[in-house]
């Protein structure tokens, strides 16, 4: 008996010793809390720059040229500076066929300038108008009769028709070069000699590529340049179709990984209604549709960029303000819905909620939560229902 006395408290010491150590310990976890603030949606993906209008300068009559000095990146001047020049080879004899053919070439020609003039006239009419309809917006949106996207829809088309009248300047130009370059063609089977014709720059700009370089005899329609106005960018990015249902014209662009400090900004201008199929790096088949981005920076604040630079895009499709949102690290699957683990006292319990709009770090919540409540992210497997949880340190 007096044994046992001895023996007993020490037995008690090591029971409880053991049960403190084997005791079941609080899984440590990451927490967060249930807030409010505002979540923006984007569709990301790569995108490249392209020249809006680039041109392809080709040789208009067979014969030699000479040696081409511009090299890639010369500046160029509309109807100023001379691209190449060419000594037509001897003409042959021309029957009355022929003739009348370059005859007919001339006049088609003259057709054109006068058809690329009414364009660019009936452009600027409706710019004219469109930008006193943007003036009248403004008055209104001050008087508040209209919205406020009503004035942007207004600002959005005076920006396109200042475009198209751009565009069809360039046309104009275009169109009478080719009249100069029929009417050289018809003057030189009239003359009977050779002569040399210089081939001058349609627009403002660079020289992108230098086609044919050393002086050789060339055809009809041998490219020899590739000029453009670097000023004048655009953005195409390819996007998965199941994401593209989702841009529509209009939709702000955040242009990121460009090389400057600071992103820039752009619009969705259009969405190609034709997709092809691409081969992914991991060797998958693809739906893409090719998205226009228009840049809204002026040209002074991205002069570094050129014509093919890699850039990245994120379009947002939906942005909302002070919704309730959660990390999306904190969402699992449960019983074919969404959940997360809540934290009361310590102990985590499945909570099942309503799931809205999301991104990759955020998503909104309709139902199951309230601001302020706890929750874990990134639960690991050994986080169950009922079980302890502590904050990891």
């Amino acid at each position: 008996m007096k044994r046992l006395l001895r023996i007993g408290p020490v037995i008690l010491v090591l029971a409880l010793l053991g049960f403190w150590a084997f005791r079941p310990q609080p899984v440590p976890a990451d927490f967060a809390n249930v807030e409010r603030g505002d979540l923006q949606v984007t569709v990301d993906e790569e995108g490249r720059t392209r020249i809006r209008d680039r041109y392809i300068v080709s040789a208009p009559v067979p014969g030699r040229m000479r040696r081409i000095e511009l090299e890639p990146g010369d500046p160029v001047v509309a109807g100023k500076t001379i691209l190449a020049q060419f000594e037509p080879s001897d003409p042959a004899l021309l029957d009355v066929r022929t003739r009348a053919e370059l005859e007919g070439r001339l006049k088609a020609a003259e057709s054109a300038v006068g058809g690329a003039r009414a364009d660019r006239e009936r452009i600027k009419a409706d710019l004219t108008f469109a930008q006193a309809e943007l003036k009248r917006s403004r008055s209104l949106v001050e008087q508040k009769v209209i919205a406020p996207r009503e004035l942007d829809a207004a600002e959005q088309q005076a920006q396109s028709l200042e475009r198209a009248l751009q565009s069809a300047g360039f046309a104009v130009r275009t169109a009478e070069y080719q009249h100069e370059v029929a009417r050289a063609g018809l003057m030189q089977t009239r003359s009977g000699r050779a002569s040399t014709i210089p081939l001058r720059s349609p627009i403002d700009g660079v020289v992108l590529r230098r086609l044919q370089e050393s002086e050789a005899v060339v055809p009809t329609g041998q490219p020899l340049l590739e000029i453009g106005n670097v000023r004048d960018l655009e953005i195409v990015s390819d996007l998965l179709s199941s994401a593209a249902v989702r841009v529509q014209p209009g939709q702000k662009v955040l242009i990121e990984q460009w090389g400057g400090e600071h992103p820039l900004t752009g619009r969705v201008r259009r969405i190609e209604p034709s997709g092809f199929t691409k081969i992914s790096a991991l060797g998958v088949e693809e739906q893409r549709v090719n998205v226009i981005v228009d840049f809204d920076d002026p040209p002074q604040g991205r002069a570094s960029i050129g014509d093919g630079y890699r850039v990245e895009v994120r379009i947002v499709v939906s942005s909302r303000e002070k919704v309730l949102k959660i990390p999306t690290s904190s969402l699992f699957r449960h019983e074919s819905s969404w959940a997360v683990y809540g934290v009361q006292a310590g102990v985590a319990a499945t909570r099942a909620v309503e799931i809205g709009e999301r991104n990759g770090l955020d998503a909104e919540v309709l139902r199951g939560l309230s601001a302020g409540d706890q929750i874990i992210v990134f639960p690991s497997d050994a986080v169950r229902d009922g079980a302890k949880v502590t904050k990891r340190e």
